[in-house]
Parts: structure tokens; C-alpha cells; sequence
């Protein structure tokens, strides 16, 4: 009997020492969003962006902000919600790129 409490007890430490870093994992912070946010300053500064092309800008990452609290509301990430999370910072990326680069200046 006392090996197979010992056994179970390990079993149990072992998981229990996991669970936080799997959670820690699919929770990290997003390095990209304040990279982001920092090329649509940045492109306000230079005049690359107009003043409604920001604030276009700025709602999206609102939304990808929101859509990203939304997917941690209950606690998991599933891979479905997370893939929806990345192409919508890869779409809103290349949207300040172009923004920037499409020869309208302030």
C-alpha cells in the first residue's frame, strides 16, 4: 500500500509542477502589438501616416486586443483561437506597411 501512495503522490507533484508552465505558455505576452503600436507613432512622427489612417490603425489592434481577451476569457487557448489571433496581427502588420508606404503624406 505505501508504494503505490508514493507513487501516486509523485504522479501528482509531477502534473501539478507542469500545469503552470503549460498555462504560463499559452498565456505569454504578444511582443508584436507594442512593436506595432510603436510603427503607427512612429509613422504619425515621419508624416507616412495621416491622422485617420492611425486612427483606422489604432482600432485594429484595439480589436485584435479584444479578440485576443476573449480567447483567454476562459482560461484556454485553443489552437483555433489562436491561429485566428495571429493572421488577424499579420494582416493588420502589412495593413501599417502599406498605410505607410502608399505616398500620402500629412
Amino acid at each position: 500500500m505505501k508504494p503505490s501512495f508514493f507513487a501516486a503522490a509523485l504522479v501528482a507533484l509531477l502534473v501539478a509542477a507542469e500545469l503552470p508552465a503549460a498555462r504560463a505558455q499559452v498565456l505569454r505576452p504578444a511582443t508584436s502589438q507594442p512593436v506595432e503600436r510603436a510603427r503607427i507613432r512612429q509613422g504619425v512622427r515621419s508624416g507616412e501616416l495621416t491622422r485617420p489612417e492611425a486612427a483606422r490603425l489604432r482600432a485594429r489592434e484595439a480589436n485584435i486586443t479584444a479578440t485576443k481577451q476573449a480567447a483567454l476569457a476562459d482560461g484556454v487557448v485553443t489552437p483555433t483561437e489562436r491561429r485566428v489571433v495571429r493572421g488577424e496581427e499579420r494582416r493588420a502588420s502589412r495593413a501599417i506597411y502599406r498605410q505607410k508606404h502608399d505616398g500620402q503624406v500629412r
